[in-house]
């Protein structure tokens, strides 16, 4: 008999568990560049649409329709009734959406690792490997009554089914795609590339620490009877894991590079989530923030290890996440659990189980992944050329300008795209337009024994200072005068090589830093007067007050009314 509050909970989970494409998206796509951001977007789209279809074709069947050792059976397009593992009180179709989001995420977190250089095709290729075969068969040993399901292994939500799946998955492809180009130089040494949106990842982060709750609570597959007391449960341990392992992460890179790390401490939270995955429903509150705290200290150490030593170019810190700590947090289930847990009395032998669970799976991911990764490699191919790496994915793979139209850099009016990336002048004036020459005719002027006006002195000053600094300047320029200036947001540093900054844990060789850059050109005020006006509003005696640039002007014209020189300068009609 159907229950309808069981079957709601797990469909309202199921929801929250998709929403967790939005988050990995965000996640990805903040900690990469912008000119792959169309990119990964596109990524985690057919990552789901794909493994869709592919888990109910056979994969939910692979997974489900069978209670042998190794595998379940082959039911295509997922016909079967499922009577045997269906929970209590939920119907079939509940049960199999719930399971075709967790498919879905355990594909999508390969994408992160082997960002800005892969091919699309290629990824849509093992994406659909992972999702139709690779997670089945291992999900089927663990929760489809396979033979570690048998032993006794205990993984609630996925720590290891999931997301330890997608980590050696993610690991095993960036190890044979290689690093981005200029991740690492001659020496091997770690290069910092950041990220082009920390606001992104992190809008991503919440949206998955607010989504696990779906994802771990939505585990019980249950909302009636003893399920209801391990619900609260679920989402109090899940909570202090993801906070403690943030907390943890947030003090570690605080004693390491003397500031806390935005990007490492959102990766905090994830691995404190990840890590409480497998034994949420089986720790106490105290317990769980043990794993959290463990977590976050494993996922320094490993991002660190995998970047700087292994020189695995991982950009997301896919492999420290998912991959090391759904390992770690599976284990600790051994450790922590209050019913059979070593420190609960309950001896070595859970722990062994969940050992050995853990590297079985890492076993079976990393030889069959290998071998998808290797024939792709050799047929389809891996990697794009690096004039696109370069160029950026967007471009290349989709056509994309920019992900950001609002806001590109590149102006594409009069400008049409060709198949290798470039940009080509297509547009001819239309018709009807009078040429420039004759739109603003340029009057000669014969020398008299009165100056003309391009006779006039005209000086350029540039004013390169600090972006809180402009309106205390601009307001010194309207004091004296200026009635006009450009102002412009740039990227720089001076001899001091600007601020000593880290990213993930290395450090920024060369810094740029924002500052705005004022030109003013002026005729009538004097330069003397326009400088110590702008040196009185600038100065704090401090490093990076700004520098000041006189240039002699040879010339102004005014291309409305064809006015040079100080006529050019002035307002009046």
């Amino acid at each position: 008999m159907l229950s309808s509050v069981s079957t709601i909970w797990v469909l309202v989970a199921a929801a929250l568990v998709f929403f967790m494409q939005a988050g990995f998206a965000m996640v990805e796509t903040g900690l990469t560049r912008a000119k792959n951001a169309g990119n990964i977007l596109m990524k985690n789209m057919m990552d789901f649409s794909i493994g869709t279809l592919l888990f109910w074709v056979f994969g939910f069947g692979i997974m489900f329709a069978g209670s042998g050792a190794l595998f379940g059976g082959l039911d295509f397009l997922s016909r079967g009734s499922y009577a045997d593992i269906l929970p209590a009180g939920v119907s079939k179709y509940a049960f199999m959406i719930f399971q075709t989001v967790f498919c879905a995420t355990a594909a999508t977190i390969v994408s992160g690792a082997m960002a800005e250089r892969t091919k699309f095709l290629s990824y849509c290729i093992y994406s659909a490997v992972i999702s139709g075969i690779i997670y089945p068969v291992s999900g089927h040993w663990i929760w489809g009554g396979g033979w570690l399901a048998q032993l006794g292994f205990h993984d609630f939500a996925g720590s290891t089914a999931v997301h330890m799946v997608g980590g050696v998955s993610a690991l095993i492809g960036a190890i044979i795609l290689g690093p981005r180009i200029g991740k690492y130089d001659k020496k091997g040494k770690s290069k910092a590339i950041p990220g082009h949106s920390l606001t992104l990842a992190a809008l991503g982060v919440f949206i998955l620490w607010f989504c696990w709750f779906g994802f771990n609570g939505g585990s019980t597959v249950s909302a009636e009877g003893d399920a209801i007391p391990a619900m609260d449960s679920i989402f109090v341990t899940t909570n202090l894991a993801a906070a403690a392992a943030a907390f943890a992460v947030l003090l570690l890179t605080w004693i390491r590079y003397k500031k806390p790390d935005v990007s490492m401490t959102l990766n905090g939270a994830l691995a404190g989530l990840v890590g409480i995955t497998a034994g949420c429903d089986a720790v106490t509150p105290s317990g769980a923030a043990a794993i959290g705290i463990i977590s976050g200290i494993l996922v320094f150490v490993g991002i660190e290890f995998v970047d700087k030593i292994a020189k695995v170019d991982d950009p997301v810190g896919a492999v420290g996440v998912h991959g090391i700590c759904g390992a770690a947090g599976t284990i600790m289930v051994g450790l922590f659990a209050t019913d059979g847990g070593l420190f609960y009395g309950g001896g070595f032998k859970m722990l062994g189980i969940q050992s050995l669970g853990v590297i079985s799976v890492i076993g079976w991911v990393a030889v069959t992944m290998t071998v998808v990764f290797l024939i792709i490699k050799k047929t389809v191919g891996l990697r794009v050329p690096k004039e696109e790496e370069i160029l950026g994915l967007d471009i290349c793979e989709h056509g994309l300008e920019s992900a950001y139209a609002d806001f590109s850099i590149i102006d594409r009016s009069g400008l049409d795209l060709v198949t290798n990336g470039s940009a080509a002048l297509v547009a001819p004036m239309p018709e009807g337009t009078v040429h420039i020459d004759e739109a603003i005719p340029v009057q000669m002027k014969t020398a008299t024994a009165t100056p003309v006006a391009s006779d006039v002195s005209i000086t350029k000053i540039e004013i390169i200072t600090k972006q809180n600094k402009f309106e205390v300047l601009k307001e010194a320029m309207d004091q004296i005068g200026i009635t006009g200036m450009t102002v412009t947001q740039v990227l720089g540093y001076g001899v001091q090589g600007g601020r000593t900054e880290y990213y993930r844990g290395i450090k920024m060789e060369t810094t740029l830093l924002p500052k705005i850059k004022v030109e003013i050109v002026v005729s009538k005020v004097p330069v003397d007067l326009v400088v110590a006006e702008a040196k009185k509003a600038l100065y704090t005696g401090n490093i990076g007050d700004g520098k000041i640039f006189i240039y002699k002007t040879l010339n102004v014209i005014k291309v409305r009314t064809g006015e040079e020189g100080y006529d050019a300068l002035q307002d009046v009609e």
